[in-house]
């Protein structure tokens, strides 16, 4: 999920920023440039930790900005299909549960939350299955796997990441302690 990594790339640093102090402009100009977008390697650049100018700046015919050669550690984010995350249910809507993992958001879709009929009861902010009674609610924390993955490359937080509870080991935590527990004692 999390990586660190060191990446060498230019910061555009334009005309009216250079009487400043050419080290925090740099920073502050790779912070706005790079974090929270998606990198070459497609993995979110979630947050820049140092950054060391690397060699002399460059002009380019016809840009009256300058480009810093610079080396930064940056802190990032990756998913792939398969990986199971956990996460915490931040909305509930007609069609599922949006969970935040990370920095990014999933859909639960309601068919994907239990082997149940699921009601959906928005004005609570609720999902509940209809024989096993069992609730979903705003808050709780979940175990998901990742289906499905879209990215959004210009705003990663619009990204479309489909996720499931439908396996053994996978659903609302309190779930699969209860789970564990009615197998341990031999019930199913």
């Amino acid at each position: 999920m999390y990586y660190l990594h060191t990446r060498d790339d230019m910061v555009r640093i334009p005309p009216d920023r250079l009487n400043e102090d050419i080290e925090k402009v740099t920073m502050e100009l790779a912070h706005q440039a790079f974090e929270g977008r998606m990198g070459p390697d497609q993995k979110l650049v979630v947050l820049i930790t140092k950054l060391e100018l690397t060699g002399d700046s460059r002009v380019v015919h016809g840009d009256g900005a300058v480009y810093q050669p610079v080396r930064m550690d940056m802190l990032l984010f990756d998913i792939k299909v398969q990986e199971v995350v956990e996460g915490v249910v931040d909305q509930i809507t007609e069609y599922g549960a949006f969970v935040r993992f990370g920095p990014l958001d999933g859909l639960l879709h309601v068919s994907q939350v239990q082997d149940d009929h699921i009601n959906t009861d928005v004005g609570n902010q609720r999902l509940i299955g209809k024989e096993t009674k069992r609730e979903l609610r705003v808050g709780d924390k979940v175990r998901a796997r990742i289906v499905t993955i879209s990215i959004n490359e210009i705003s990663p937080r619009e990204s479309k990441i489909g996720l499931t509870m439908r396996q053994p080991g996978l659903g609302k935590h309190e779930w699969i302690a209860e789970d564990q527990n009615k197998a341990a004692a031999g019930g199913e």
